[in-house]
């Protein structure tokens, strides 16, 4: 009768409950259980629970081994177990030790919650949070989320401004995305990448014959541009016969190619952003004070990722879906540990740099979870393994890795490695890998 009894209460919980012994065979498994993974109580139990549900978080390090090494009472973890249908079903799971009247270890009682729905909340709320894939939950950035709208409507000039990789071209994207001009091209031009008279001739173009290599009339980016979005990337770099040109196209909606005897017109919208201060830059003398008050009409001020540290977490979601559908590894979720540890780093890179963290711990990953090692050595405090006593073998692995890593960019490798770009391409050129 007594046993009848705590087999009803056992069957009356709500989360999912199941039993094993020391070998983590299944003992015993509740309805919820059942309900939960698919499985009935006669085709769990007997079984291995992680052979069962798959679940390789367990077979790295067995939740309830881990126990009775290390002589506690209880542990929590968070995994995804494969139901019976071979769906995968979010879970936390709460494991705490049995124990005989002798005190020894004789297994565990595991309580499963399904953490579904609140996996599906979380979803929408990141798509509630975002705009064309900018994530935050930050009171500031949501602050600015809410001007896009507007800004959108109308077809003044942007001025975007914030630290490199703090999502400017995001902003500049989901402005002409909600603009009346998404259906128009949106062309980008890094004034920063380009001399000043290469950059002159890709934004205005030229006439065939305009200069020695010039076989073919070529458009520039405001003719390409027109009828929708311009963005001139890094806007603070050019220099000040262009910034005169670039003047009069927004003045009076009209440029001249390189070559032409005519003027061309443009209704381009003109999007600028900086990673520098162009109010300073104009009492320097670097920046054309009319200029900078054509394309400051509207200013977007975007902080750095150190003073937004709650978004993390939902950034790193993000990514995650984003890379596991990229590489297709079944890397399901950050640990608690891993996210602590990416909100204490102060990402001089911001949300760029907590980008290619996540990817190179995707690399270095070969379970589900995102622990603290697979994050790059400089988020762990750790020093760079360029060594002056490694030999060259190690050092070009660690180069090419590093450069296979970061698609070829040097300065995210030589940021990655705590060395100077100088010195990085003295040791490409070393070792021969340029």
């Amino acid at each position: 009768m007594e046993q009848h009894l705590y087999r009803q209460v056992f069957d009356t919980i709500a989360d999912g409950v199941f039993s094993v012994d020391r070998s983590c065979r299944i003992t015993a498994f509740n309805h919820a259980a059942e309900r939960i993974t698919g499985y009935t109580a006669q085709e769990a139990i007997g079984n291995i629970c992680y052979e069962l549900f798959q679940t390789r978080i367990c077979e790295r390090a067995c939740v309830v081994s881990e126990l009775i090494d290390k002589e506690e009472e209880e542990s929590t973890a968070r995994a995804n177990i494969t139901g019976k249908d071979g769906r995968r079903i979010p879970v936390q799971l709460t494991v705490t030790l049995m124990k005989d009247d002798l005190g020894a270890a004789i297994g565990a009682v595991v309580l499963i919650r399904d953490l579904t729905e609140i996996e599906q909340l979380r979803s929408r709320l990141i798509r509630q949070t975002s705009i064309t894939d900018i994530v935050t939950i930050n009171p500031e950035m949501q602050r600015l989320l809410k001007l896009l709208p507007d800004i959108s409507s109308s077809d003044c000039s942007v001025l975007i401004q914030g630290p490199s990789g703090s999502g400017k071209e995001l902003f500049a994207r989901a402005v002409h995305s909600l603009s009346p001009r998404r259906h128009g091209p949106y062309v980008r031009i890094n004034c920063g990448a380009l001399p000043g008279t290469l950059l002159e001739s890709e934004l205005f173009g030229y006439k065939k014959g305009a200069f020695t290599d010039a076989r073919q009339t070529k458009p520039g980016m405001f003719a390409l541009a027109n009828d929708g979005t311009l963005l001139l990337d890094e806007i603070s770099s050019l220099d000040m016969p262009l910034q005169v040109k670039l003047l009069r196209v927004l003045q009076d909606g009209e440029f001249q190619p390189l070559g032409a005897t005519e003027p061309m017109r443009t209704n381009a919208r003109i999007i600028a952003n900086t990673n520098e201060d162009l109010e300073t830059a104009v009492e320097k003398g670097h920046f054309r004070h009319d200029l900078y008050f054509r394309i400051n009409v509207v200013t977007l001020d975007l902080p750095p990722l150190r003073d937004h540290p709650e978004d993390i977490p939902h950034l790193v979601n993000t990514f995650i879906e984003q890379l596991r559908k990229e590489t297709r590894k079944p890397i399901d979720y950050a640990a608690p540990e891993t996210i602590a540890l990416l909100r204490g780093f102060p990402f001089p890179g911001n949300v760029r740099e907590l980008r290619n963290a996540i990817e190179h711990a995707f690399v270095m990953c070969h379970d589900r979870v995102l622990l603290p090692e697979h994050l790059p050595p400089r988020l762990r405090g750790e020093q760079p393994q360029l060594a002056s006593h490694a030999g060259d073998h190690d050092e070009r692995r660690i180069l090419v890795d590093a450069l296979t890593r970061h698609k070829g960019n040097r300065n995210a490798v030589a940021e990655e490695l705590g060395i100077h770009r100088s010195t990085l391409w003295r040791k490409l050129r070393k070792l021969q890998i340029v």
